[in-house]
C-alpha cells in the first residue's frame, strides 16, 4: 500500500490546474464587479478601458490597447460603444491621420466619481486584506509578463 507521499498526482486533474484556478478566480472576480458596473451601465472590458482614460485622457487607441493587452479589432467594438453612450470622443491624430485618439468627454469624466468605491468593494468582497491582493497582483504581473515573453 501506497503512503500519501507516494501518491502520485494526476496532473492532468482539473482541481491541479493552475489555469483553471485562476480562470475561474476571474470569472468569479467579474461576477463581482456586474453590480456596481451594471449601476454605471458599462461592461467589465468597458470599465478597464475607462480606467485607462481615467489615468491619462487624449491617448491613442494603440496605447489604450497596450496598456489592456488588446488589439485594435477588439478594442475598436469597445471604443464605438462608449462613445455612442456619450463617455468618449474618437478623433484623427492632428499629427498623423493613421492614429485615432481618445478623448473623455464631460460625461465620462464625471463617471470617474461614481466609479471611486469600487476599488474598496471588491477588496471588501474578496475577503482579503490590501496587502495580500497587491502582492497577488504583482505576481499575476510577474507571471504574465513571463509568458508574453516566451
Amino acid at each position: 500500500m501506497k503512503t500519501p507521499a507516494e501518491t502520485p498526482i494526476n496532473m492532468l486533474a482539473l482541481e491541479n490546474q493552475f489555469c483553471f484556478a485562476l480562470y475561474s478566480s476571474s470569472l468569479a472576480l467579474t461576477k463581482a464587479y456586474k453590480p456596481m458596473l451594471d449601476a454605471l451601465g458599462l461592461t467589465y472590458p468597458q470599465y478597464l478601458v475607462m480606467l485607462v482614460l481615467w489615468e491619462q485622457d487624449n491617448v491613442l487607441v494603440k496605447d489604450i490597447g497596450h496598456a489592456l493587452f488588446l488589439d485594435s479589432g477588439t478594442l475598436t467594438p469597445l471604443l464605438k460603444r462608449l462613445e455612442a453612450n456619450g463617455l468618449l470622443e474618437r478623433h484623427r491624430d492632428e499629427s498623423d491621420e493613421r492614429q485615432v485618439r481618445i478623448t473623455l468627454t464631460p460625461a465620462g469624466k464625471d463617471l470617474r466619481n461614481a466609479a471611486l468605491d469600487i476599488p474598496q468593494k471588491i477588496l471588501c468582497a474578496s475577503g482579503q486584506s490590501k496587502e495580500t491582493l497587491m502582492q497577488l497582483r504583482s505576481q499575476l504581473s510577474d507571471l504574465r509578463n513571463e509568458l508574453l515573453d516566451t
